[in-house]
């Protein structure tokens, strides 16, 4: 039986499984899109000071991308010393 379809590429289940919280999945997501934001912003200002999309899409979301490096495994989640600590 194929997978049934849905809008949301690539599955938020798939997803979580890159992370530790959704909250952690919408941060990182967040970030990383307003990175490619600012990319594809100062593409011709020739800065070259951020990192480019590190996967093919077809999508010209920032967001959609971010997505989909994560699915990827392009951009991973490490949690800090610090961050856990305030959560105790």
């Amino acid at each position: 039986m194929s997978e049934r379809a849905t809008m949301i590429h690539p599955a938020i289940e798939s997803l979580l499984d890159k992370v530790d919280s959704k909250f952690s999945l919408v941060s990182l997501a967040a970030k990383r899109g307003r990175q490619i934001n600012s990319y594809f912003s100062q593409l011709g200002e020739g800065l070259g000071a951020i990192v480019p999309p590190q996967v093919a899409s077809v999508s010209r979301k920032p967001l959609s991308i971010a997505l989909e490096e994560i699915a990827a495994s392009k951009i991973t989640f490490t949690r800090t010393e610090e961050a856990e600590d305030a959560m105790k």
